[in-house]
C-alpha cells in the first residue's frame, strides 16, 4: 500500500515541476532572445533568428548607454516610479488601516469600492484625466503623470494590506493604547514595521507597473525630454525600423531596472503575497 502512494506523490512532483519548467520556459525564453539577439547584428538575425551571435556585436549595447536620451528616460522613469510608489504606499497603508481595524457604517461598502476600481480601464478614464491634469498644469510634468497612475494602483495594493493588517492582534494596539500610543502613533511605530513584507510586496508591484505603464505617459507627456522609458523604446523603434538587433539592445536595457528590483525583492514579495492570501 505504501509503495503505490510513494510512487503517486514521485508522479504528482514529477509534474508540478514539469509544469513549473514549461511556465518559467515560456517567461524566460523571449527575454533571452532579446538579450542575445541585442548581441548580433541584423545579417545574423536574418540568417538564423534563433541562433547564438557569431561573431559577438557590442556596439548594439554600448551605443545605447552612451545615448543621453536613454538615460534621461531612465530618471525620467525612475522619477515617476518613485512618486507614485511612494504616494500608493502610503494612502493604501492608511486606506487599508482604517478599512482592516476600525468599525464604521459603510465600512465593507467601502472596502467594495476599492475592489471595483480594480475593474475600471484605464482607457475610459483617459479623457477626463487628460483635462483634468492639464487645467492642473501638470501635463509634461511627473507628478502629473504619477498621480494618476498611483489612483489605479491604490484598489490591487489596499486589497493586499487589508488581510495583513487585519492578522496583526487588537491586543497590540490596546496595549499600545495604554502606554500613551494613539491610532496613528501605532500605525507608524509598530503597524508598518510589522507590515514590511506587505509592504515591500505592493511597493514593488506599485513600482513595476509604474515603470511599463505606457498610456498614461503617451497622453500625459509630450516633450520628448520628459518621456519614460516605454515611450524612449517605442520611439527608438520606430526611428530603428530596420535594425531589430539594436531595438533589442535598447529594449533589454531597458527590462534590467524592473527585473532587478524584482530579483533584490523577490524573497519579501513571495513572503508578502502569501501573507495576505491566507489571512484575514
Amino acid at each position: 500500500m505504501a509503495e503505490p502512494i510513494r510512487a503517486g506523490r514521485v508522479a504528482g512532483s514529477v509534474l508540478r515541476y514539469a509544469v513549473l519548467l514549461v511556465v518559467a520556459g515560456v517567461i524566460v525564453t523571449p527575454v533571452a532572445f532579446a538579450a542575445l539577439g541585442g548581441f548580433r547584428d541584423a545579417p545574423q538575425l536574418a540568417a538564423n533568428p534563433v541562433g547564438l551571435p557569431d561573431p559577438w556585436v557590442w556596439t548594439n549595447y554600448t551605443d545605447s548607454l552612451t545615448s543621453p536620451s536613454f538615460w534621461i528616460q531612465l530618471r525620467n522613469s525612475a522619477i515617476v516610479a518613485g512618486l507614485s510608489t511612494g504616494v500608493v504606499v502610503l494612502f493604501a497603508a492608511l486606506a487599508a488601516f482604517v478599512i482592516a481595524r476600525r468599525e464604521f457604517p459603510g465600512r465593507e461598502v467601502a472596502y467594495t469600492v476599492f475592489t471595483l476600481g480594480l475593474l475600471f480601464p484605464v482607457t475610459v478614464a483617459i479623457l477626463p484625466l487628460l483635462i483634468l491634469v492639464r487645467d492642473l498644469g501638470l501635463l509634461d510634468n511627473p507628478l502629473g503623470l504619477a498621480l494618476p497612475e498611483a489612483a489605479f494602483a491604490l484598489p490591487l495594493t489596499i486589497i493586499i494590506l487589508r488581510p495583513f493588517f487585519r492578522s496583526i492582534p487588537m491586543e497590540l494596539e490596546d496595549a499600545a493604547a495604554i502606554d500613551g500610543c494613539g491610532p496613528l502613533g501605532f500605525f507608524f511605530r509598530i503597524l508598518l514595521p510589522l507590515a514590511k513584507p506587505a509592504l515591500v510586496t505592493v511597493a514593488v508591484l506599485a513600482l513595476v507597473s509604474s515603470w511599463n505603464q505606457f498610456l498614461l505617459p503617451l497622453v500625459m507627456l509630450s516633450d520628448a525630454n520628459n518621456w519614460t522609458l516605454p515611450l524612449g523604446v517605442t520611439n527608438f523603434s520606430t526611428q530603428y525600423t530596420t535594425d531589430t538587433a539594436r531595438i533589442l539592445a535598447y529594449t533589454t536595457l531597458a527590462l534590467i531596472p524592473a527585473l532587478g528590483f524584482y530579483l533584490l525583492a523577490e524573497r519579501q514579495l513571495v513572503g508578502g503575497l502569501t501573507a495576505g492570501s491566507v489571512k484575514g
